[in-house]
């Protein structure tokens, strides 16, 4: 990891110093935490886990596990070991996950989010920054971020109505999880945020992966159009359904269906342009993708209608949820293609 480029040695000594300072924080603070599970030590009250934890036993034993991860970590850079990046990377990204984790858990900001955080964002980018990365790899690591927002976004469906003991997952929508005034809005804006992130570096790794294949290039717009419109999500919510059945509806309601409507159309062209672009066996798959969707897509909206009409929707959200999964299914499956996919011979 070492180099005569100045600025290399800058990246490494910053990385250097945030994992001491990471370790140590996190040393401390889980052994307190767990030296007092009520919190005192700490003047944090078990209430702001919303629930989610009993006392802070396990948060305290995984803080002190991330302390131990990260100190290993500074060790290895600090000697150079081999795979020291890794083990650096590997570290900085759990403390990420970690504070993603807690935003949402905590439903608010703090200063001290900045204080700790901001500092692995920093050190995460300065790590990076240390690998002679080709074009290929670069391009491998985008389509990578195209996998794990898909898989993020099923996690997500999953942990955030467990937090919420009125939800029903089988006939409510997705949508309902960050309606105005549900209790869970925070929670899931705070989680699918890293979603929208990721798709926007995957849709630039099928660009920079489309070489001269005009479809593939249109395929990667059209994905990054998509990844966009997840930064409007926030602003365009709805109302909960007990709101729209006594005619509460606003323009964000409006907004919200115009929005998903926009977004059901860009990737229903992703998909089109990039069977074109690609070979027939991902053509057949693109085709019975496309039929899956179009399949559940009417159940859902048959559902849709019945809440309308304020009658029992069974099933809504089931229909919903497999809809978006065979959507995010061909996302990984068109992200291993690409990996795969031979670069052209200048």
């Amino acid at each position: 990891m070492e180099n005569a480029d100045p600025n290399i040695r800058f990246y490494r000594r910053f990385v250097i110093i945030i994992l001491a300072y990471e370790a140590l924080g996190c040393l401390l603070g889980g052994a307190l935490l767990v030296m007092a599970p009520d919190g005192h030590l700490m003047e944090m009250p078990v209430r702001i886990m919303h629930g989610v934890f009993p006392d802070f036993t396990v948060p305290g034993f995984i803080l002190l596990l991330l302390g131990v991860v990260n100190a290993a970590a500074f060790w290895a850079v600090l000697q150079k070991a081999n795979r020291s990046l890794w083990m650096a990377l590997f570290a900085l990204g759990g403390l990420l996950g970690w504070f993603w984790m807690e935003i949402a858990i905590l439903q608010q900001l703090h200063w001290l989010h900045a204080m700790w955080g901001l500092p692995v964002l920093l050190a995460f980018a300065a790590a990076l920054q240390l690998y002679p990365w080709t074009d290929r790899e670069k391009q491998i690591v985008l389509l990578i971020c195209g996998i794990a927002a898909s898989l993020l976004y099923a996690d997500v469906v999953v942990i955030v109505p467990a937090l919420s003991e009125t939800y029903n997952s089988n006939t409510q929508t997705i949508s309902e999880l960050s309606a105005i005034g549900a209790p869970t809005r925070f929670v899931w804006i705070t989680l699918t945020l890293p979603y929208t992130l990721l798709m926007i570096a995957f849709s630039w790794g099928v660009i920079r992966s489309a070489a001269k294949s005009r479809p593939l290039k249109i395929t990667g717009g059209l994905l990054l159009l998509y990844a966009l419109t997840g930064l409007f999500w926030p602003l365009a919510p709805m109302h909960q359904r007990q709101v729209l059945a006594a005619g509460g509806g606003s323009f964000t309601d409006q907004a919200h269906l115009a929005l998903g409507a926009l977004t059901e159309m860009l990737y229903l062209l992703a998909l089109l342009f990039a069977a074109y672009g690609l070979d027939r066996g991902f053509r057949i798959y693109s085709a019975l993708t496309l039929c899956g969707i179009l399949v559940f897509g009417v159940l859902t909206f048959s559902a849709a209608r019945r809440l309308a009409a304020e009658q029992p929707t069974p099933n809504l959200g089931l229909w919903e949820r497999i809809n978006i999964g065979i959507f995010l299914l061909w996302v990984c499956v068109l992200a291993f293609k690409l990996i795969n996919l031979k670069p052209e011979k200048k």
